[in-house]
């Protein structure tokens, strides 16, 4: 599901998959178009901070995403064990605890707040030559396979 770049409408989004699909494990993936070849794990959301206007003019009252909300919220992936025992030719992957304050890291708070945790956030590279969609499809396949097994789904 492609979420809008706006912080309500991504988050009733979210509330949505969480009230209706009730998933094991939510996969969020953002672009960050600063790291040209770099996937990053993102560890933990935070609630406070979104000041940046989204793509419809407006930021989150309250600058936060969920009043009386922990200030942030860990993923129940380790994504650091991720990082360490996983690789992808062609391509670094990184540890983070840091997915920026906009829609991105909003999106995940929710996320994990909705989700109790079971909610986890990739940021990836723009396509490129070097970065094919492809690729990056085989790459993420790669990583959600390595998510699902910390969640104890034995592969098939």
């Amino acid at each position: 599901m492609q979420l809008p770049v706006a912080y309500q409408k991504a988050k009733e989004q979210v509330i949505k998959i969480w009230t209706t699909l009730q998933p094991l494990l939510t996969v969020h993936v953002g672009l960050a178009s600063s790291t040209p070849a770099l996937i990053l794990l993102e560890q933990c959301g935070k609630n406070k901070g979104y000041q940046e206007r989204d793509a419809c003019g407006f930021h989150p009252e309250g600058a936060c995403c969920v009043r009386d909300g922990p200030e942030k919220i860990e993923s129940a992936i380790n994504m650091k064990t991720l990082w360490k025992n996983i690789s992808v030719e062609g391509i670094d992957i990184m540890f983070s605890r840091d997915a920026g304050r906009y829609v991105c890291d909003y999106t995940y708070y929710t996320s994990l707040y909705y989700g109790n945790g079971r909610a986890a956030f990739i940021h990836v590279p723009p396509l490129s030559k070097s970065v094919t969609a492809d690729f990056l499809g085989e790459a993420l396949h790669t990583i959600i396979l390595a998510m699902l097994e910390q969640c104890g789904v034995v592969r098939e």
